[in-house]
């Protein structure tokens, strides 16, 4: 990476250390970062409407003269109205400005202008209140539209980036090799950075956006394919072929035919002599568990020990059990390891892992601390990829001498997606529930049903069964969102007050949730009242009915997930999604999670209807958040770009060439910027 764009943001003509500080706060610290904060949107200057044209309440640009300015007018204490009349010769227009002498200084008399806002008034007299304003001779006649944050305007933003366009722009390198960029039809660097914030038109911008967005996916798609390429170096389990019969036959249920692919799959992955790298893809109750439980039989079988880790000590429990209830009537010696053990019994199970009494070991975040030591360490599993990320899981790897990795996520993605997401891993997906699994039956309905959907879940809490009810929200909100903690209030007073209301959201400590979710699961509670934080949750078979407020301001794939939490005892369950967002949009995505319980048709669907944010959300699955690619929109690109960086890796596997200097530096910046949450 060139110096120059590495240098400090106060470098540049108009930041000082206070306004540094500002950009500090959205993640920008030198001159590269600002380059690459991409506009959000754009203002075109160039279509404009005459003033005559323009109509009440319309959001217009128009172009033209300031030809009388009045006097300020202070209306109140701390309260000043500017006003200037505007011509275009078709039609005047009384421009108003609030309590801003500054902006009224630079309408200058005979000035010609582009003025963008709301019209007002009538036909006959229409006004425009605090307008953007921009000189007509600027010669950037399409104009970005930033993301900001406090004390920030699009303004000062715009300024700083033509400065250090201005200044920096000529040190803005290439590192796309030539025939990468000939074959795919691409601009150049400099061309695409300048384009994107100043295009010249929409060809302009169309062809920028198309170079950076190529950029972007071809750096992800590089980075994973290091990662994949630093986990092959040779494994020290290279396990030999073992029956386990004994565990399929054990089990008091059949395994699906994708259960037993998949465990083919890992069974002839870690027989090999570079370790198994898998994701084992599956809806909510399609048995991931019990495809771990095997593939930690057959390491056993080998003589070698497992380590499952899960995010939280209650979900780390329920795998210690199901795994305990799978392998110990066959000879296999399960342990657990959490934080909420004591010294001594955390002592003891170190040293039974150590010395290889334990053959398979759950836990949580325990596992990966520098003191805990494994004896022959052959198979790392960890639950809900999004919850680790890439170095947590590789933390782990490094306890044994380089073992197999199996990764379990119960978030349905669309092949597509999951190419970006999880490339680096190979992929296994069980797109079939266990036989005897029931439906959940789902209903979406409008507010006005709100209380006879209560009246419900009191009839399924009164026959001895739990529920949930989510809301979208923590705290009281201006947008009209049910939010948890009054909710909760309001159903203890009103119609649920004989029933043990418990409470769980996203800002209680780790050991609060953890206890929360221990007592519901022991019926100490009859209904539980969260926000998604019950999205990746304990199986509770109890619980047979989940209620979720405000249905429209979630993903469909999010509803779904959540809509797992039930049904998963003997007793008939239920979904209700409430609404007051009756839009045609709403009812088309809520109409797709009532007809269908496939997840993965609701996650193809999702991707269509709302874009991958659903899927990434603010995790991201790991990865380093996209500036400028809309996976959903850019599919053809990511196709292209997943060969081109096939074609590199195969040429030139770490990128050691000259050529691929420039993308070396770019997938290691991309490390090095992410934090250890993302990766």
């Amino acid at each position: 990476m060139n110096s120059e764009l590495d240098k400090q943001i106060t470098y540049l003509k108009g930041v000082g250390p206070k306004r540094a500080e500002m950009y500090k706060k959205m993640g920008i610290f030198t001159v590269y970062d600002l380059l690459c904060h991409y506009p959000r949107d754009y203002i075109d200057l160039t279509n404009t409407v005459p003033v005559s044209d323009s109509m009440i309440n319309e959001t217009v640009t128009v172009k033209g003269k300031i030809v009388r300015k009045l006097a300020p007018a202070r209306i109140r204490k701390g309260m000043t109205v500017y006003k200037a009349v505007f011509t275009d010769g078709t039609a005047d227009l009384t421009v108003v400005i609030y309590n801003s002498e500054y902006l009224f200084s630079q309408l200058t008399l005979d000035g010609e202008f582009y003025l963008v806002g709301r019209i007002t008034g009538n036909l006959i007299r229409r006004e425009m209140s605090s307008p953007l304003v921009f000189k007509g001779d600027n010669r950037f006649k399409v104009q970005p539209v930033y993301r900001l944050t406090e004390g920030l305007s699009q303004n000062v933003l715009r300024n700083n980036m033509k400065n250090a366009l201005d200044s920096f722009g000529k040190f803005i390198y290439e590192p796309l090799p030539a025939h990468i960029r000939s074959e795919a039809g691409l601009c150049s660097m400099e061309y695409a950075m300048t384009n994107i914030h100043f295009p010249k038109d929409i060809h302009c911008f169309e062809q920028a956006k198309k170079r950076l967005v190529f950029d972007e996916l071809l750096i992800l798609q590089l980075s994973m394919a290091m990662l994949r390429n630093k986990g092959r170096s040779m494994t020290g389990y290279i396990l030999k072929q073992k029956n386990i019969d004994e565990f399929y036959k054990s089990l008091p249920f059949e395994l699906t035919n994708c259960q037993i692919n998949a465990v083919k799959d890992c069974t002839q992955d870690m027989q090999r002599q570079f370790p198994m790298n898998r994701l084992i893809q599956g809806d909510v109750g399609s048995g991931k568990t019990a495809v771990a439980a095997a593939v930690a039989y057959f390491a056993f079988k080998n003589g070698c020990q497992s380590a499952l880790m899960a995010p939280t000590e209650v979900l780390a429990n329920q795998h210690y059990e199901t795994l305990k209830g799978f392998l110990e009537p066959l000879g296999v010696k399960v342990g657990l390891l959490t934080g909420s053990l004591s010294a001594k019994e955390k002592a003891l199970v170190k040293n039974g892992i150590e010395n290889g009494e334990y053959h398979v070991v759950v836990g949580t975040h325990a596992l990966v601390q520098q003191n805990t030591g494994f004896k022959n360490l052959a198979l790392v599993i960890t639950d809900e990829q999004h919850r680790f990320g890439v170095r947590q899981r590789a933390f782990l790897a490094q306890k044994g001498s380089n073992p197999h990795k199996l990764v379990m996520s119960a978030t349905p993605i669309p092949r597509t997606l999951a190419m970006m997401i999880y490339g680096d891993l190979d992929i296994s997906v069980l797109d079939q529930l266990p036989k005897g699994r029931q439906p959940i039956e789902t209903y979406a309905v409008t507010g006005k049903l709100r209380q006879r959907a209560f009246a419900f879940v009191r009839k399924q809490l009164d026959e001895g069964r739990q529920g949930y009810v989510v809301c979208p929200v923590i705290d009281e909100s201006e947008m009209s969102l049910q939010d948890v903690r009054s909710y909760a209030k309001k159903l203890a007073e009103n119609g649920f007050d004989k029933y043990r209301i418990g409470l769980l959201h996203g800002r209680l400590p780790n050991e609060e949730k953890d206890r929360v979710m221990r007592v519901f699961k022991e019926h100490k509670i009859d209904l539980l009242v969260s926000t998604t934080v019950v999205e990746v949750g304990v199986d509770v078979p109890n619980a047979t009915i989940i209620l979720v407020e405000n249905a429209d301001r979630f993903g469909l794939s999010q509803l779904h997930q959540l809509r797992g939490r039930v049904g998963r005892g003997k007793y008939k369950s239920y979904c209700v999604l409430i609404t007051d967002n009756v839009t045609e949009t709403t009812k088309k995505r809520l109409k797709i999670l009532s007809s269908t319980s496939d997840g993965f048709k609701i996650s193809e669907e999702d991707l269509k209807l709302r874009g991958p944010g659903d899927f990434f959300g603010d995790r991201q699955h790991g990865l380093p958040k996209l500036k400028i690619a809309d996976v959903s929109q850019d599919l053809d690109v990511l196709r292209v770009v997943r060969e081109t960086a096939q074609e590199i890796v195969k040429d030139d596997p770490l990128l050691e060439k000259g050529e691929n200097k420039g993308l070396k530096e770019l997938v290691n910046r991309l490390f090095e910027n992410a934090n250890a949450d993302d990766l």
